[in-house]
Formats: C-alpha cells, structure tokens, sequence
C-alpha cells in the first residue's frame, strides 16, 4: 500500500463559513492590528521583551512548541512508511498537512519576534556551523521544504487528469495533464528518499531545540535544566506525535460532522504509553542522577509548574491511555490526547520562561496582551488554512456519509 492510494477526498458538503470561523476570523483582525503595530512601532510597542528577556511567549509558544507538537508528521510517517504500518494509512495526509502548516506558521511567528525580521532569510545564505540556533534555524528551513515536497502528490491528485483551463488557455490543457502525470510518476519513484530524510531532519532539530538551552545553564532552573535536555525534547516530540494525530483528527470530525475515525485511533493509541513511560523514565533518572529532586519541596512557582507538567501532562495520560475503556471512547481518547498536547506545551512554556531567570534581575517577564493577541490569531489562521485545504485537496477519507455526531457511547470492540 502507498502513499497515493487511499480514497481521500475534498470535503465539499459543508460551509466554509460558520459561526466557529467568524470568531476566528474576529480572533485574527485583532491579531493583525497589534502585528502592524509590531512592525511599524517596534517590538516595545506590543511585547514586555527587553535586554535581560530577549525571547518570552512567541518563543515558548510559537515556535518551540509548535515544532513539538507538528511531529505527528514525521512520526506517522515512520509508522506506516518505515515500519509499515498500513492500517493507519489514512492519518498520514491528514498528520502531514497539519505539520506543514505549524511549520509554516512557526517561520511566521518567528518574524514576529525578530528585531530584523527582514533578515531572517541570512542563516540560509551566511552559516555559521558554532550556532545550535543556526542548526536549528536550517533543520526547520530543510524540513519544511520536505514537507511541501510530500505534500505534493496530494496536489498532483487533485488536478491529474482534470486540467480545465477556460478561454484560449484550453491549449495548455493536455500539456498540464502532461506535466502533472509525469510529476506523479517521478514522486512515486522518489518520494521515499523525502520521507527518511524528514523524519532525520525532525529527530535533528527537534533536539537541537534543547540544546539551545544547554548556553544558558546558570539561567535556568534546575528542575529543567541537564545535559541530556536534548534527548528529553526529542523524546517529548515523538511521544506527543501519536496524541497530536488523535487530536486534530477529532477537531477535524467534529468540525466537518463526522464520525471519529476510532476504527485507527483506538488502536494507535496504544503506542502512546510506550514513548510517554520511556520519557517519565528518562526524566525520574535523570533528576535522581542529579540529585535535582530536592528542589520539588522548595513550594516555589517552578516546583509546582514542574509537578503540573509531569502529572498532569505524562502520568495521568499514560494511566488513561493504558486503561483499554479509555481507547474505545472518543471524549475520554480525546481528553487523554488533550492531556498529552498540553503537558508538552507546558514543557516549552516551562523550560524557556518559567524555568529562564537572568541574574541581577528585579522583576520577572510575562507576556503582553499584544503577544497573547498575535499569538491566537496565528493559532486561528492556521486552523482556516486547515479548513481551506482539506475541502479543496484530497487529504481526509470519507468512511461514511457525513452526519451530526451523538453523543458518545462505548464500542463493543477495540480494534
């Protein structure tokens, strides 16, 4: 089974516009005044970043995890492409858009926050191999490319074969055929290469993320800070990847009035417990082995957010997903996915701003309604653009015939 041989369709038997995207819609003109602002005021004139806080929520949020949790993409892929996986064919178009877009969206973000956001173009032409941003910067630059690569046979199915160009364009319509027939050829052939290469790529920049952080060791607290912060924000991403898949793909069912896919989700996510206890696993040695646990009794902000992510976010999901009546349910699966997605987010948010603390310091940073401002109305963008592309390509298969969705009940069989 390939890649191009799933029943996906667009989704043409709904409005684009409802009440849900007029919110969103209201969420992103809001946004897109406080961003003019950004760019023709400055950065003072929307954030509280300063010298001794030179990166706060777009950072944290935005971009560190926004790559995070696009890694369903390079996870289902190494699922099904790599080990073959075939029965969760059909969460692979979906997990790829969705990465596509945070990526994306993380590049955008980033100009946000860039004092020169004109220059962000340079670490692409002038390298600086000392760099782990530089690393990170062309990881992310190389990926995303990847991603628009495999995503293109999703677009050379939408138009093969149906090129109907009006007017005295009609000329071009055999040649395009042409052109796309052959481009699908091609992709078939080497389509392969793209998928190892970005799962490479995402294990790359995934932890280079981490060790961005590794620079500033008498800034940020214990609980966070350690050698191995790489390997723990590696091994964060592909343990949040399954639970990002299973969450977008209920949003998805439950925007468009279908049926959850439980049918590949419920089994999925039994692979869930195995990366989140490998990750508990990693965090209880490491904090043993350094002897930071003793800072869990100090009743301090840092403590407590700490506790918050590592119960909340990694032991009561893993306990959730390993109980079998939580896999067959869609609201109890969805709640234990949510769990996971926001545990890892709180990682970031932990480990760049709550954990970061510069010396000499009087006062602490928190965000700017500017930056919580610029920030939804990027999280709603990318949720239109979602919604755009997936009734216009072929990226979700239609099990059934669309319909209000009941309220959820028990399955009598898992999969």
């Amino acid at each position: 089974m390939s890649h191009h041989t799933i029943a996906a369709e667009p989704i043409r038997d709904v409005r684009f516009f409802t009440r849900g995207v007029y919110m969103m819609l209201g969420v992103i003109g809001v946004g897109a005044a406080f961003g003019i602002a950004r760019f023709f005021l400055g950065l003072e004139s929307v954030t509280n970043l300063d010298d001794r806080f030179p990166w706060g929520l777009w950072i944290a949020v935005d971009v560190a995890t926004g790559v995070a949790l696009a890694a369903g993409g390079f996870t289902t892929s190494a699922l099904v492409h790599i080990f073959h996986k075939d029965r969760y064919l059909a969460l692979v178009r979906p997990a790829l858009l969705t990465a596509m877009l945070g990526y994306t969206f993380v590049g955008v973000g980033l100009m946000f926050d860039l004092g020169r956001y004109y220059n962000i173009w340079h670490p692409v032409i002038y390298w600086q191999g000392n760099s782990v941003l530089f690393e990170v910067g062309i990881c992310v630059v190389s990926y995303l490319t990847v991603l628009y690569i495999e995503f293109l046979p999703i677009v050379v199915e939408r138009f093969k074969d149906g090129v109907r160009l009006p007017g005295v364009l009609r000329v071009f319509n055999r040649p395009a055929d042409w052109f796309l027939s052959l481009s699908d050829a091609v992709l078939r052939r080497v389509l392969f290469v793209f998928i190892i290469l970005g799962v490479v790529l995402s294990c790359m920049h995934q932890s280079s993320l981490g060790a961005l952080m590794l620079i500033a060791p008498t800034k940020t607290h214990a609980l966070w800070f350690t050698p191995i912060l790489p390997m723990l924000f590696l091994a964060s991403a592909i343990a949040v990847g399954f639970p990002m898949v299973i969450f977008e793909s209920m949003i998805a069912s439950k925007s468009f009035g279908r049926k959850p896919e439980m049918d590949v989700l419920g089994p999925l996510a039994r692979y869930v417990p195995i990366f989140l206890g490998l990750y508990l696993a990693m965090k209880i040695v490491d904090m043993v082995n350094r002897e930071t646990f003793v800072y869990l009794t100090e009743w301090s902000v840092q403590s407590g957010m700490f506790l918050l992510e590592i119960i909340g976010g990694v032991i009561v999901p893993i306990a959730m997903f390993l109980h079998p009546a939580v896999r067959r349910r869609p609201l109890a699966l969805f709640a234990a996915a949510m769990l996971v997605v926001l545990g890892v987010a709180l990682n970031r948010i932990n480990v760049f701003l709550v954990a970061y603390h510069p010396p000499y310091t009087e006062t602490s940073y928190f965000p700017a309604i500017g930056e919580f401002a610029i920030t939804a109305a990027l999280i709603a963008t990318l949720a239109l653009v979602y919604r755009f592309v997936v009734m216009n390509f072929p990226v979700i298969v239609n099990h059934a015939a669309p319909k209000p969705l009941a309220k959820a009940g028990p399955h009598r069989h898992e999969n």
